[in-house]
């Protein structure tokens, strides 16, 4: 009787649900939803969970708490399958050692430009296989949400979904805008983002340019506060030097290139004017600060965006086993000194020695940072006229 019961209420169960939405794989849910394993425990800071160590490989586990990560799959229309080549190039050589296996994956297609401008509301944040930080799904405000699976795009024909990198505190419910295709006349009334010139016409005009300049700077500063916000996208030249931006491009219409590993930011330090150079048209510069140290001048007509890339603590985190990183692909990396003398310089002889050689790689490369790129114009020291102050590196680097 039971057993009937039983079934008749999975009848009803799978009878009752909706139709399901082709362009959401699983409905939103998070992961603080689901029932919490008795095995789970939190670290003593509250900032990475622990497990309880019932078995060896879930003693040293430990993983960043993120209970704003969205549990479900990702859409599948903004992802594409990858293939794997297991580190082999199309002769069927390794090329990159240590690679194969891994769970299956799914590239997502994260907007590294963002040209679409208009406010795009954040609907959730998604975990990313194939990098370090965390992906935010963003909808164009006004984008129908249908079962249909022409989702893709809007009403008007323009992309109404996409990928970004999310920054640190970015959260669902948020809103991002990019300004990229250029500044909204209405946006700020009385804006004028020309740079002001540093000659006066006469004496009569003093007032009227106080007072000009004035309302300028009151403009300027009311569409520095609509603007500056974690996650929105903006030329260089304005952002104010002191701003934390990631996702810099190099060109004003190529994709973002630096600064898009977890936890990592640049500082903008200063702009170039006009007047610091002797040329009448010159090429303005913005000197960054990247995550590496390294000072380098990129051209203010690039983009970039606003705060930090999410995920900081992921550089802490701690696998456990062996067994973990094979899930991600990464095979075993056999020690020089265990290998025969022909396949390293440090293998072969008798004992655990290198005998008294100094440590190179597998190829002979001078290692244990020491400088391998060529003399000349691309050379170690000014090859590049862009870098302003080289990484710190040896002692530098262990002041910092």
């Amino acid at each position: 009787m039971f057993a009937t019961l039983r079934r008749c209420a999975q009848v009803v169960s799978t009878t009752s649900k909706p139709a399901p939405n082709p362009f959401f794989n699983k409905p939103a849910t998070s992961r603080t939803s689901h029932r919490k394993s008795p095995l789970t425990r939190t670290s003593v800071d509250g900032l990475f969970q622990t497990y309880k160590p019932v078995t060896p490989g879930l003693r040293h586990l430990k993983r960043p708490l993120n209970p704003h990560l969205y549990a479900g799959r990702p859409v599948r229309l903004l992802t594409y399958p990858l293939r794997k080549s297991g580190g082999r190039n199309n002769t069927g050589r390794i090329t990159v050692r240590h690679r194969g296996g891994g769970h299956r994956q799914r590239i997502r297609i994260v907007d590294w430009k963002r040209d679409e401008g208009g406010i795009w509301d954040v609907v959730r944040i998604e975990y990313d296989p194939g990098r370090s930080a965390h992906l935010a799904l963003i909808k164009r405000r006004g984008t129908p949400e249908s079962a249909e699976a022409s989702l893709s795009v809007d009403s008007q024909g323009r992309p109404g979904w996409a990928y970004i990198l999310a920054t640190e505190g970015m959260r669902a419910g948020d809103h991002v805008q990019s300004f990229r295709s250029g500044i909204p006349p209405d946006l700020v009334p009385g804006l004028n983002l020309e740079l002001p010139s540093s000659k006066s016409k006469s004496q009569s005009d003093s007032s009227d340019n106080e007072d000009a300049n004035t309302s300028s700077s009151l403009a300027l500063g009311i569409f520095r506060a609509l603007t500056l916000k974690s996650g929105n996208v903006l030329p260089l030249s304005l952002i104010p030097p002191g701003t934390v931006v990631h996702n810099i491009t190099l060109t004003p219409t190529g994709p973002a290139r630096l600064v898009r590993s977890a936890g990592t930011s640049a500082l903008v330090v200063a702009h170039e004017t006009a007047e610091q150079s002797p040329s009448p048209t010159p090429t303005l510069y913005t000197q960054v600060r990247l995550a590496s140290g390294e000072i380098r001048r990129i051209l203010q007509s690039a983009f970039a965006t606003i705060g930090t890339v999410s995920n900081p603590l992921w550089k802490n985190r701690s696998l456990g086993k062996a067994g973990r990183s094979r899930w991600l692909g990464w095979r075993p990396a056999v020690r020089g000194v265990a290998m025969n003398a022909k396949d390293h310089p440090h293998g072969g002889g008798r004992g655990k020695g290198k005998s008294n050689k100094h440590p190179v790689s597998i190829w002979g490369w001078g290692t244990k940072g020491t400088r391998t790129r060529k003399p000349g114009p691309k050379g170690p020291k000014n090859s590049n006229k862009l870098v302003v102050k080289e990484r710190p590196r040896g002692v530098d680097r262990r002041k910092i």
